[in-house]
């Protein structure tokens, strides 16, 4: 099975199976992850806001628009800056690294 590490705000690495065909959000609340994800995956917040990896970022699909205008709301945003919820595993993507922000904000209407 596929895995990825999260990398929490204190630098702790944590890796975990990654099915493929779930979303790093989706595979964060599987194993207990702290994102909170508070609009469940319909791209109307930016609280599952992740830090990917450089080496990985490149092979990531372009953001949709929808997901720039959500990021623009996000707490810490960097040039790797992804919402977890849009990123889907597939098995180019075993071993992803990502990096949880030290906080979030919800700024769904």
């Amino acid at each position: 099975m596929p895995k990825m590490t999260f990398i929490d705000p204190k630098g702790v690495p944590r890796e975990v199976d990654a099915p493929l065909g779930l979303s790093v959000l989706e595979i964060a609340h599987k194993h207990g992850v702290d994102i909170e994800g508070a609009c469940e995956g319909s791209l109307a917040c930016s609280t599952c806001h992740v830090i990917v990896d450089a080496a990985w970022f490149k092979q990531l699909e372009t953001p949709t628009e929808d997901e720039e205008d959500m990021l623009d709301l996000a707490f810490g945003l960097t040039r790797t800056s992804r919402l977890g919820c849009q990123i889907v595993m597939t098995e180019a993507l075993d071993g992803l690294v990502v990096t949880l922000p030290a906080a979030t904000r919800n700024a769904q209407g």
